[in-house]
């Protein structure tokens, strides 16, 4: 139950660490006078319940606003007067911002401050805030208590306003409602002064607390001449505690609890100041993260816990929808059975009925000519019935036929289709290592460079290369044939150049069959000097003529390959003499 009682004010503190949410900035061109502003509420303390019928303690925020002023970097100094709220109407304060190159330095004087436990007794210390207009508030660090108070900081910031508040400790994240001085621009003020009222939200009294007694709190007292810094890290780590710090952030809060025994153990051996205030200050700081830790954690697992339970009450909600439609529906099939029960009665009724009429007629004989004529008539019912049949089914097989005659002539079509791009992708592929075009008796491979030495059959190894690349393309798609072709010029005799022709064919033939190609899958012919392509009257003719060519076909991509012509233009494989 304490945990959930914990809920809003995790809520409020997670906000803290994620830089503050934005707020409403309202511009304006007058200064707003501390007098004019409303006094922070008392002790805040709202009560309601939780889903569970617990008690939750609500903490919310109070929202205020600021003068706040925009100061140039290197513009100069500007005086401001801090003036006290009516908390504390009797503070004065003068503060110097100085715009430096790339921070602002603020510099000032205090008096006049009561001691800030006479706000609550887990009051210790005073804090200075610089207020942006967003709304941001960030801890410019603490007023410490001497024959004056005086403050020397800088910061980043560039628009911003000053307030001072009372804390329970240095290390807080968020300034209290407890407010006792502001910042007033002063007549006279140097520098370009745009004065814009920040609203920023304050944690209200008792939100440290948890609603519980200060007395309640497991706290040392101080004793006599305890110092500050040590009153403030005992704080801290009570109010650490108090939020739950010592469950949910147990390593974080027994860093702080640690720090806290080191400083006690300094003061009890009498050691010097900074042995005491060193860790003590530390102790503040990391109680500090601890209780927003534990209050993050506390609300995250507060909300798992209420998705949880809205993911239970869905569940149960649904279960319970099931129920009632299978309910629903038994009682349908309920009443239609009442209902066909009903019907069945009605028939055995209306039969018993008939049966006495048929059994009262006095005619056997008009009683079977009825019953005949009513059989004829059911006969010819069943044979028209049958005949609307059986057209039905043949106009049904009539569309059957249609369609399966549409789906074959399309799916002929798509084969056509796949085989034509088939195609255009083997000529592609060939093309990029040899000239490749497309004939009617397939892709016809063309080789500008010679194959064979000089009056050989033997492949050079550059045509062997380039052959190897056209076998493995062949090999990939399966169902292609090859047809290697061989032809001669015209320089010696026909029987001479027959023979050669043929070798060189085989020769390419052999090679492909090598490289994986299957023996039916291609075949060599020689046609010796019968069939040039160009005159054998020049050397470049005779050249031309002296080739093998390379025809590619098969169903795959929808040629024969049978049926060469004189004038079929077929790429060449050429060679030498």
């Amino acid at each position: 139950m304490a945990k959930r009682l914990l809920r809003n004010v995790a809520g409020e503190v997670l906000m803290l660490s994620r830089g503050l949410a934005a707020f409403l900035v309202s511009v304006g061109l007058v200064v707003v006078p501390a007098s004019a502003q409303t006094a922070p509420n008392p002790v805040q303390q709202s009560v309601t319940t939780d889903a569970q019928g617990g008690v939750v303690f609500r903490v919310t925020v109070v929202g205020r606003t600021i003068p706040t002023v925009n100061y140039r970097p290197r513009g100069g100094d500007t005086e401001l007067d801090m003036v006290g709220t009516a908390l504390m109407p009797r503070a004065r304060g003068e503060i110097d911002v100085s715009g430096k190159k790339g921070y602002i330095e603020i510099s000032g004087k205090f008096d006049r401050l009561e001691p800030p436990t006479r706000f609550g007794p887990e009051y210790l210390t005073y804090v200075m805030w610089a207020i942006t207009p967003e709304g941001r508030a960030t801890n410019l660090g603490e007023l410490q208590i001497k024959d004056e108070r005086r403050v020397r900081v800088t910061t980043e910031l560039q628009a911003f306003g000053l307030i001072v508040t009372a804390e329970p400790y240095f290390a807080v994240t968020q300034p209290s409602d407890v407010v006792v001085m502001e910042n007033a621009v002063k007549r006279g003020t140097e520098g370009r002064i745009e004065t814009i009222d920040a609203k920023y939200e304050l944690l209200k009294r008792g939100s440290y607390l948890m609603n519980q007694a200060y007395a309640n709190l497991k706290m040392k007292t101080p004793e006599p001449g305890t110092q500050l810094d040590l009153a403030q890290a005992r704080n801290a780590v009570a109010l650490a505690r108090v939020a739950g710090a010592n469950e949910f952030a147990a390593e974080t809060f027994a860093k702080a609890d640690a720090l806290l025994q080191e400083a006690e153990q300094a003061r009890e051996r009498r050691r010097g100041g900074n042995a005491v205030q060193q860790p003590a200050r530390q102790a503040a700081q990391t109680a500090e993260d601890a209780r927003i830790i534990a209050l993050q954690r506390q609300e995250e697992q507060f909300e798992a816990r209420e998705r949880a339970l809205a993911a239970q009450r869905e569940a149960e909600a649904r279960a319970r929808a099931r129920a009632e439609e299978e309910a629903r529906q038994r009682a349908e099939i309920e009443r239609a059975q009442a209902d066909a029960a009903r019907l069945a009665a009605e028939r055995q009724r209306l039969d018993a009925e008939a049966a006495k009429i048929a059994a009262d007629r006095a005619r056997a004989d008009a009683e079977r000519a009825r019953l005949d004529a009513e059989r004829e008539r059911q006969a010819a019912e069943a044979a028209r019935a049958a005949a609307e049949t059986q057209a039905q089914a043949a106009r049904e097989a009539v569309l059957t036929a249609e369609a399966q005659a549409q789906a074959a002539r399309e799916a002929a079509l798509a084969a056509e289709r796949d085989k034509a791009e088939l195609r255009a992708q083997l000529r592609e592929q060939l093309n990029v290592i040899l000239e490749t075009r497309e004939t009617a008796r397939g892709l016809i491979v063309n080789l500008s460079d010679v194959l064979f030495d000089f009056n050989k059959a033997t492949l050079r190894p550059g045509a062997r290369e380039k052959l190897a690349k056209i076998a493995g393309i062949i090999l990939a798609h399966p169902g292609l044939r090859m047809e290697a072709e061989g032809h001669a010029d015209a320089v010696g005799t026909d029987d001479y150049n027959q023979r050669l022709s043929e070798r060189r064919a085989q020769s390419v033939s052999a090679f492909f069959m090598e490289q994986g190609i299957r023996r039916e899958s291609i075949t060599a012919m020689g046609f010796g000097e019968s069939r040039p392509v160009a005159t054998n009257g020049t050397a470049e003719g005779r050249q031309q003529n002296r080739r093998v060519e390379l025809v590619v076909s098969g169903d795959p991509i929808g040629t024969s390959g049978t049926g060469v012509t004189t004038g079929d233009a077929v790429g060449t494989v050429g060679v030498g003499r």
